[in-house]
């Protein structure tokens, strides 16, 4: 609080008429070291949190936001990786996948929800670098999901909707489209006798 709210505070408790002059004294006294005590533990608690910050910046913390890579289910994104890498682990491959090609340029595919790491160490095995990968559902606005009581069904619907595998969806939903899926995608692999 300001000084100028003390000063109200106490101008209004000595014009009340309803508080006795002694009351009003022991009143405004009360108050106005409540006020001081109030102002000196603003000001410790700013003084303590510019020390901190200032502490943090010169342990050298670095933003952690800044050293995640948000991927989408199902989708890629593309990672420049510095020079000297020679090996690539992600920590949890159930969640993101990581492929490496020529020119330094890595791509890592969200499989699953939730967060892993990927280092990139040098020959001597020192990590050269060290992120967070993100991944997260789709956000498209061509996706649509369906409850049916504790089922969950998910289309895609661009123009027309149909059958979406997605991690989420019920049991046997997700294992109809998905073999379905699979079933197409043998039929285009089998070589046809002419």
């Amino acid at each position: 609080m300001k000084l100028d709210s003390l000063h109200f505070v106490h101008h209004f408790f000595l014009q009340s008429t309803l508080i006795e002059s002694a009351a009003k004294a022991a009143i405004v006294n009360t108050l106005e070291s409540f006020m001081s005590a109030m102002l000196g533990c603003r000001r410790r608690l700013s003084r303590l949190s510019a020390w901190a910050i200032i502490f943090a910046a010169t342990l050298g913390a670095t933003p952690t936001r800044a050293d995640t890579l948000v991927v989408n289910i199902d989708q890629a994104q593309v990672l420049k990786l510095p020079e000297r890498v020679a090996t690539i682990v992600i920590g949890n491959p159930l969640i993101a996948d990581a492929t490496l090609q020529s020119g330094g340029v890595l791509v890592i595919t969200g499989k699953s929800y939730g967060a892993t790491n990927l280092l990139a160490l040098d020959r001597s095995g020192s990590i050269v670098m060290d992120r967070t990968v993100q991944v997260l559902s789709a956000s498209s606005n061509e996706m649509i999901v369906v409850y049916k009581g504790i089922d969950r069904e998910t289309y895609s619907c661009a123009p027309n909707c149909e059958h979406r595998i997605t991690l989420g969806d019920s049991q046997g939903y997700f294992a109809g489209a998905l073999g379905q899926s699979g079933a197409r995608i043998g039929q285009a692999q089998t070589p046809t006798n002419r």
